[in-house]
């Protein structure tokens, strides 16, 4: 038990991230259905949910992840911008990214699903930049 313990501390923000992770696609999901089921065109829908998605996000990540407790609003503004930032330029990144794995011979038929084997690697490379920039760039102004 000592052992799980150890591992948890030595290991705790990627943990947390990965967990709240799960829980900021179920969030990402669920307002999408919730805006699609309001009547809200699609297209809408899948925006105004990432950006749900991304405000969970922040807030899991700065006060649960990171432990940054500071609700000073200079700070928080930074923060969020830096945050909303890192996010759009990720998300930039995976748009273009995807084409041309598939384009480089990712592509095809992977687990059953046309160009998932791209799709796995193209969210791989995402969710570890938002990692890097929420630990290094973001969340800096450590308060517990």
């Amino acid at each position: 038990m000592e052992s799980v313990r150890g591992m948890y501390e030595n290991h705790k923000e990627a943990i947390l991230y990965l967990i709240f992770g799960g829980f900021t696609v179920i969030i990402s999901l669920l307002t999408y259905i919730m805006f699609v089921e309001m009547g809200i065109n699609t297209s809408i829908s899948n925006i105004l949910s990432w950006i749900c998605s991304v405000f969970f996000a922040f807030i899991v990540n700065k006060w649960f992840v990171f432990s940054c407790r500071s609700l000073e609003p200079r700070i928080v503004a930074k923060e969020l911008s830096s945050f909303f930032g890192a996010r759009i330029l990720t998300g930039v990144m995976a748009f273009l990214m995807f084409p041309l794995l598939v384009n480089i011979g990712f592509g095809g038929m992977f687990m059953g699903t046309e160009d998932f084997l791209a799709k796995i690697i193209t969210s791989g490379v995402e969710i570890v930049l938002n990692w890097i920039f929420s630990k290094y760039a973001i969340f800096t102004n450590k308060t517990t």
